[in-house]
């Protein structure tokens, strides 16, 4: 609430009105009808709203990320909560813009079963300014990507996605141009998108700190601006090498790790975080967490050499203390109606919290809860099978204890990913977990870019503090340290069968079976009331050497590992194939309609 004081007593300064936007060469143009404000020193001051990985959360939600279906619990975001505060503050302002930095994409029943269609409808409505590409927007495709910006009525922007799809390529601008605040928005999308969705083979992810530089420079060169922001969806860490890394870029804006900054509880750092450029000059950084929970607001002032020389602002928490507007509240309750009845069906109660926010760091409970239920679906039609493994990237809200609808598994597994049957031999399967924890593949020396959670059966134990490519130390399967000539069966998830998530060489010979969501449904059932802990499946150790029968400290060292102090980057992944279920009509609506809704 302190920090939704202090954003609003600062929205005083800096005025806008909505944009139109004409398209010159290859970049977008917005005129505006306000004349900018400079104050006495001669600075210009605007002031900057902004939003991050809202994953279709069109609607107001509980704190795990679930439909809030009783207010009294507590709700929080929701685009009519947003809109309501940009369209009582904004008026009052000289310059601002309103910025959506990616990942609006994939995470509630909105884009299930409606695709985009209501997120650009939505929107439209709240009169963006711009925005880039995250990684989940490629989540159906190029194709369905091309035609979601064909609806917006806002440039999106990316400088470093180069593809050969000519409706992508015509739809995606490299900078945006604001005259009227001599002003350009440059954006970046994150190079792991490769791994962790569903881009076209003739889409590809130019370095970040490469294209943006060569950006920077061409827009110093060839546009008359002086003011220069960074729109991007890469990650918090990212950003900060971004910041170091380049120069003539003073704000960066962006998404992807949903990072929380403020001075509230559980922040990870400051709000802006202020780093140095390759001239020495300060950056600020600014970003805001996910789900549409805070709407980031900052005011700057810009010296006539374009850097910053104030700020003010907070992020702006949007809890049930936020007036909704009516009018996006009453369309987001209308679009409910074809899946609402579906959604809030009962399929069980669980005594426990089943525990989403820790699983990209550790053993989770609803990590260890979904691996024990695609191994339960497995073992009694194949008794060979070893165990599970599935990306921490996949598990996107926390269920809470009470009762369990189908809506909140579909909100908690929302990519309709199959399972499947691979078999590994002992090698490749310590060579994997050794990537996992060191954060770069063995068998390629590229990032993996999720977490891990298994299934009973398995059982990893690492050292963090360990050099790279060093970090497991023992790995058990089927309760006897593995053998690493012995070949073991392994049920997973065919995104990551696909080389998803880059845990091991993509695969192509498989079967799909039941999807993730409907597996998860059963095990429920079956198993109500849930009530289960952690069982120390995933642990760390300060043990330096590999144990029982691991290979030498040698044998699995990449050429190309991080930090021995480093852990695998809590990256926003998950997958990008809808695969429709039987559990009724609707259901299979629900997971197959966005590859045709657009």
């Amino acid at each position: 609430m302190r920090s939704q004081l202090l954003a609003l007593g600062a929205l005083a300064l800096s005025a806008a009105g909505l944009v139109t936007a004409d398209i010159e060469v290859d970049t977008l143009v917005s005129r505006r009808l306000q004349k900018r404000f400079i104050d006495d020193s001669g600075n210009y001051n605007i002031s900057f709203y902004h939003i991050n990985d809202v994953h279709a959360h069109l609607d107001q939600f509980r704190s795990s990320g679930t439909d809030c279906t009783n207010p009294a619990q507590g709700c929080y975001g929701g685009y009519s909560r947003v809109k309501e505060v940009v369209d009582q503050t904004r008026p009052n302002h000289k310059d601002s813009l309103l910025l959506n930095a990616g990942d609006e994409f994939q995470g509630t029943l909105f884009y299930s079963f409606y695709g985009g269609e209501k997120i650009a409808d939505t929107l439209n409505q709240l009169g963006f300014d711009a925005m880039t590409v995250g990684n989940h927007e490629f989540d159906a495709g190029d194709d369905v990507l091309a035609a979601f910006i064909k609806n917006l009525t806002f440039p999106v922007t990316s400088c470093n996605i180069h593809t050969d799809n000519k409706a992508l390529n015509e739809s995606l601008v490299p900078y945006v141009i604001f005259k009227d605040h001599s002003l350009a928005v440059l954006s970046v999308t994150t190079t792991t998108t490769t791994h962790i969705s569903n881009p076209g083979d003739g889409t590809h992810f130019e370095d970040p700190v490469t294209a943006l530089q060569r950006t920077v420079d061409l827009v110093k060169s060839k546009e008359n601006v002086t003011r220069i922001v960074a729109l991007t969806h890469i990650g918090y860490d990212e950003d900060i090498k971004l910041a170091q890394k380049t120069k003539g870029i003073h704000l960066i804006i962006g998404g992807h790790s949903h990072t929380l900054l403020g001075d509230m509880e559980g922040a990870r750092g400051k709000y802006p975080t202020v780093e140095l450029n390759q001239d020495g000059d300060e950056v600020f950084i600014v970003t805001a967490y996910r789900w549409g929970e805070y709407l980031g607001y900052i005011d700057v002032a810009f010296d006539p050499e374009g850097k910053i020389v104030s700020y003010h602002g907070a992020p702006i928490h949007l809890d049930n203390t936020t007036t909704q507007d009516p009018g996006l509240q009453a369309q987001a309750n209308a679009w409910r109606t074809p899946f609402e009845k579906f959604a809030a069906e009962v399929v069980g109660e669980s005594k426990v919290v089943l525990e989403q926010g820790t699983c990209q760091k550790e053993e989770c409970t609803l990590g260890d809860f979904m691996a024990d239920a695609m191994l339960d679906y497995r073992i009694g039609g194949n008794p060979d099978v070893t165990g599970v493994i599935i990306n921490a990237g996949g598990v996107r809200a926390t269920i809470d204890e009470g009762q369990i609808t189908r809506g909140e598994v579909l909100t908690a597994f929302p990519f309709g990913n199959a399972v499947v049957e691979l078999k590994f031999t002992g090698k490749e399967l310590w060579d994997i977990f050794e990537g996992i924890v060191t954060g770069v593949s063995v068998f390629n020396n590229e990032e993996v870019t999720s977490f891990v959670q298994v299934s009973k059966g398995i059982k990893i134990t690492y050292n963090p503090k360990n050099s790279g490519g060093t970090k497991l130390i023992s790995l058990e399967l089927g309760g006897s340290p593995v053998d690493l000539t012995k070949s073991y069966t392994i049920v997973t998830l065919d995104f990551l069968a696909g080389g998803g998530d880059n845990f091991w060489p993509t695969r192509t010979e498989f079967v799909t079976l039941d999807t993730q969501d409907e597996v998860l449904g059963m095990y429920i059932e079956k198993s109500t009331p849930v009530d289960i802990k952690l069982d120390g499946r995933i642990s760390i150790t300060n043990e330096t050497k590999p144990a029982g029968n691991g290979p030498s400290a040698t044998t699995a060292a990449p050429n190309n590992t991080i930090s021995a102090t480093s852990s695998p980057s809590p990256t926003d992944t998950g997958a990008a194939v809808m695969v429709s279920g039987e559990w009724s009509l609707i259901a299979a609506a629900v997971v197959g309609a966005v590859m045709c809704i657009l």
